[in-house]
This record gives structure tokens, C-alpha cells and sequence, in this order.
């Protein structure tokens, strides 16, 4: 728990067992779709789902660290556009609302912290995503 008693955004979806099952969710969904798929197509997924985990995990108040790449070094020259990133968020969200019992102001906490980071995943700085 926080100092504050109050509960983290990941404690609220279950810790590490919940980061676990949204990514697995999230990612069944990103892959099933055709616009995103292609992105993924020579990834190694368990170390993606992995680093996807930490990431996540860190950014809803887990105290782990993300040890992967910068996310602008990860995603540079990838083609993502702010039309993707929608996509990818969309589907977050969608896994959210079908196997998470959460608030709607958690959710949008959730977004919003994504969105934060969405001039790294697109590469367009200075520019509103």
C-alpha cells in the first residue's frame, strides 16, 4: 500500500498477477488486429509481453524498474502513426473495461499515463498526438 492507505492503480488490478493477464489479454487483442499485427510480426513476444509488463507495472505505481530501451530508441523508424497508437490504446482499454473491475477514472488514469509517452512511441515531437 501507498503511504497513503490508498491503493496504487496497480494494486487495484491485482498486483503482478493482473499486470500478467492484461498483457496476455491486451496483446491477443493487438495481434488479432490487421492494422497493428504487422508491427509484431518479428518480435520475440515473451520479451515484448516482459518488457510490456515492467512498463505497465511502473507506470501504474509498481515499484519496479523498465528495463528496456527508451521507448523512442524501441519505436524509431517503425512507421507507428497517431492513427496506430489509438488503435493500441483502444485495445488496452477494451481489455480493461472486459476483465478489470475498475473505475472509470482508473481507466482514464490508466490512458492518460500512457498518453503521456505517446510523442516517444510516434516520433512526432512537438506535435499534439
Amino acid at each position: 500500500m501507498t503511504t497513503s492507505d490508498q491503493p496504487t492503480l496497480y494494486e487495484r488490478i491485482g498486483g503482478e498477477q493482473g499486470i500478467v493477464r492484461l498483457i496476455d489479454a491486451f496483446y491477443d487483442r493487438v495481434l488479432a488486429d490487421p492494422e497493428l499485427a504487422g508491427f509484431f510480426q518479428d518480435t520475440a513476444m515473451d520479451t515484448l509481453r516482459r518488457m510490456q509488463r515492467e512498463f505497465i507495472a511502473a507506470a501504474l505505481g509498481a515499484t519496479v524498474s523498465y528495463s528496456g530501451r527508451p521507448l523512442g530508441q524501441a519505436h524509431a523508424g517503425r512507421g507507428i502513426t497517431p492513427k496506430h497508437l489509438q488503435r493500441f490504446v483502444a485495445h488496452l482499454l477494451d481489455t480493461l473495461r472486459a476483465d478489470f473491475d475498475l473505475q472509470p477514472e482508473d481507466e482514464s488514469a490508466i490512458v492518460d499515463r500512457i498518453w503521456t509517452l505517446a510523442n516517444d512511441v510516434t516520433g512526432n515531437y512537438g506535435v499534439d498526438v
